[in-house]
This record gives structure tokens, sequence and C-alpha cells, in this order.
């Protein structure tokens, strides 16, 4: 017994001097947080969607609330339209959202659409954003691309039948301050006069159209063809409909009598707000309410 006892203990002495191996470290890879599924989305609760609402939770995708009167047939409904899922990081923090839509009708005719987006936030679901698209809005497609969502619908347009809308748009947001901030489309878009109207409506002849564009560059700048004068200028928007121009550098060319040239570059400064409407964009005057209407220059 003593004989093993002192092997043993020769045996740990050479141990201790022995060299210890580093210790071996597996990365685990970062678990990247899942987007929420449509299960998930069909039965969460979302707010923004009509004050006199309040938050409504769904089940299974619908939510139907109280009638207005007792005994009323109609009653108050939410649904998650048609499994509808866009999934990306819509504000850049690494994570992905998932965007929905939203019907709601309040037992009428219409039926109001709104876009909905959700964020896992410590394994939690919110609904961090609402916004309302309009009345019986069908959206084609939708996707979200460099922090951006991009959907393309159609709405009722201005003569429209309410079975049938016929109005094509395209809509772009930003999510930031709690909120679906929607982007100006101007950009990178050209058009002609068609006409003003105010104290004296003026239609312009397919001849003349073309003496009269704008193009609003990709950034802030613009250039404009005023008769026989062209310029380079700047525009801005502090909000949604909100347009201004700055001033505008133009050629000094001597426009022939009769021209609109010194009616444009009289209201320049005073455009205040634009309206997208049935493809056609409208310019109105701060000031005597008169209204400028383009329709885009297609391509070739």
């Amino acid at each position: 017994m003593k004989r093993v006892l002192a092997a043993l203990a020769l045996g740990c002495h050479a141990c201790a001097g022995a060299p210890v191996p580093p210790a071996v470290h597996t990365q685990v890879p970062p678990i990247r947080t899942v987007a929420p599924t449509i299960e998930e989305l069909s039965n969460m609760t979302y707010a923004g969607l009509d004050e006199r609402l309040g938050p409504v939770t769904l089940k299974n995708g619908r939510w139907a609330g109280d009638p207005p009167l007792a005994g009323a047939a109609s009653r108050p409904i939410v649904e998650l339209a048609d499994s509808f899922r866009v999934v990306g990081d819509l504000d850049g923090d690494g994570t992905d959202e998932a965007v929905v839509r939203l019907t709601y009708s309040a037992g009428g005719s219409a039926t109001w659409s709104f876009l909905a987006v959700v964020a896992r936030d410590s394994g939690a679901l919110r609904n961090v954003a609402t916004t309302a698209l309009g009345d019986r809005v069908q959206v084609r497609s939708a996707r979200i691309d460099g922090g951006r969502l991009l959907v393309s619908g159609v709405r009722l347009g201005a003569n429209d039948p309410a079975c049938c809308p016929g109005d094509l748009v395209e809509w772009q947001w930003t999510l930031g301050a709690g909120r679906l901030n929607r982007l100006v489309l101007l950009g990178g878009t050209s058009w002609q006069l068609v006409r003003f109207q105010g104290g004296d409506d003026t239609i312009l002849t397919p001849d003349d159209k073309a003496k009269y564009t704008i193009a609003f560059g990709p950034d802030s700048s613009l250039s404009a063809r005023i008769d026989c004068n062209r310029g380079r200028g700047a525009w801005t928007s502090s909000g949604p409909g909100q347009i201004q121009f700055g001033p505008l550098a133009l050629t000094r060319a001597m426009c022939p009598p009769g021209s609109l040239h010194a009616r444009i570059v009289k209201h320049w400064p005073y455009v205040r707000s634009f309206v997208l409407k049935d493809g056609h964009l409208y310019l109105s005057l701060m000031a005597d309410g008169g209204i400028y209407e383009f329709e885009p220059i297609r391509g070739p």
C-alpha cells in the first residue's frame, strides 16, 4: 500500500510541472430575432385604426366589436387581410419587422385599409406603427427595400364607381419616431402643363403643353421650361402634400405676346401645396387659390 501511495505522489508531482493545454472556446453564433409569424400576427393587439375603437386584439385574424345599437345586425369588424405579411428591417436595427394589412368596417359600405408594423421586443410582439391607406384600396405589391416600405396599389379615383377603383398609386414610407413617415414621390418625375385653373381658366393646346414643363431631380433639384426660357432651381417639402420652390435661375429670352411666361414666373414663389390625383400633379398657390394642373411626360 505504501508503494502505491508513493507512486501516485510521484505521478502527481510530475503532472504539476507539465504544461496545461489552452482552453478551447467555442464561439456561439448570435441568435437572430425571428420575424413575427402569420400565426402570431393573427392573434395580437393593434392600435391606431380608429380613435373610437381603441386597441383591438385579433383572434385567428379577426375581431368583432359590439353593435352600435342593441339588436343591430351590423358591428365593427377588423380583419387581417389575406394573410398579408411583408418582412424586412425598417428601422435599421438589424432585426426584421413585419408589416400586415388590416381592414376595418364599421358596418356600412366602406372598408378601410391600414398598414401596421409589428416588431419583436424582448420576445414580445408590439405594434409600433399604423397608417391608413383609404377606403376600398387594393394592394398589388409590397416589399421592404433599403429601409423603405414600398407599396403599389389601386384606389378609388375621382370618377370611379364605388365598385371599381382604378387609380394606380405608389407609396413609400420610412419608420421613425414611432410612426410610418410617407415619402414625397416627386423626385425623378417630369410633367407638362395642361391648364391653369383660376380667375380665368386656361387650357393648353397639345403644342403649348411642351413649352411649359417641370422635372424634379432625384434630390431637391428641379429644371423647368417656361415658354422660350429654361431654368434650374430647387424644391423642398416640409410634410405630406407641402411643397415650396426656391428661386429659379432663368435664361432671358423675350417670349412672344400672349405667353404664360410672365404669369408663371410671378406665381413661382407662391406655390405651397401639391396633390397627386388620377395620375396628374396639381400645384396650388398660397394667395389666390389658383391651381396649375400637369400631366406626366411619358418616356419614349
